[in-house]
C-alpha cells in the first residue's frame, strides 16, 4: 500500500511540473482534475484501507476536484473565449526551474519535520509542500484570472495531501469544511471572472489596475 501511495505522489509531482510548463488552460484544467482523482484514491493507500470516513472524503474529493470544479472552469473558459496564458509574469522555463527548486527544498525540509515519522508513506509530506509551492508559483506568476483559480486549486491539493496525515485524528466535519470552503471559493472566483469579462475584453488581472481611483 505504501509503495502504491508513493507512486501516486510521484505522479502528482510530475503533474505539478506539467502545469508549470503549460500555457494551454484546457490542459491545465485536465491536469488539475487528474490530480483530484489521485487525491481521491490516496486515503485508501495511505491508511491501508477504506473505512467510512476515508470513503466519504475520497468520494467528496473526486466529485469536487475532478468533476464539479473542472466542469465549472471549462464552462468559464468557453464563455470567456480564452485558450492560453500568453504573457505570464515569469516565463515557463523559469517556472519549471522554480518548481524544481521548490520540490528539492520540500524533499530536504521534510526530512527534518517530525510529522514524517507518523506515516510510512515517505513522499506524503514533501509532495504536500511541493504541491502547495507549485500552486503558489502559478498563483503569483500567471496573469489570467482563471489560471490563478487553478493555482489556488493546486495549493488546496497540497493542503489536502498534508491533511491525510491527520485524517484519523481530525473530525470528519473539518474535512467536509475544507471541501465546502474550496467550493465556495471557486464559486466566488467564477462570479469575479464573470464581472471582469463584462468590463474588459480579457480576464487579465493586470487590467484591474484601471479600476483604481
Amino acid at each position: 500500500m505504501t509503495a502504491a501511495a508513493d507512486a501516486l505522489l510521484v505522479v502528482v509531482l510530475l503533474l505539478n511540473f506539467f502545469v508549470l510548463g503549460s500555457s494551454r488552460i484546457r490542459s491545465i484544467i485536465y491536469t488539475v482534475a487528474a490530480q483530484g482523482v489521485i487525491l481521491g484514491v490516496l486515503p485508501m493507500f495511505v491508511h491501508g484501507g477504506l473505512g467510512v470516513r476515508e470513503a466519504i472524503v475520497s468520494i467528496g474529493a473526486i466529485t469536487l476536484k475532478a468533476v464539479v470544479i473542472p466542469r465549472m472552469l471549462m464552462r468559464a473558459m468557453v464563455d470567456l473565449a480564452i485558450r492560453r496564458e500568453i504573457e505570464p509574469l515569469v516565463g515557463y522555463r523559469t517556472s519549471l526551474v522554480l518548481g524544481a527548486l521548490a520540490t528539492g527544498a520540500s524533499l530536504a525540509l521534510a526530512r527534518h519535520l517530525p510529522t514524517v515519522e507518523t506515516t510510512a508513506v515517505q513522499l506524503l509530506v514533501p509532495a504536500s509542500l511541493a504541491t502547495m509551492l507549485t500552486g503558489f508559483i502559478v498563483l503569483t506568476t500567471r496573469i489570467k484570472a482563471i489560471t490563478q483559480v487553478l493555482g489556488y486549486l493546486i495549493v488546496e491539493n497540497g493542503v489536502f495531501i498534508f491533511g491525510l496525515l491527520l485524517l484519523e485524528a481530525m473530525p470528519f466535519l473539518v474535512e467536509v469544511g475544507v471541501l465546502l470552503d474550496l467550493f465556495v471559493a471557486i464559486f466566488v472566483m467564477g462570479i469575479i471572472i464573470n464581472h471582469i469579462s463584462r468590463e474588459f475584453s480579457s480576464v487579465s488581472t493586470e487590467r484591474l489596475s484601471t479600476l483604481k481611483e
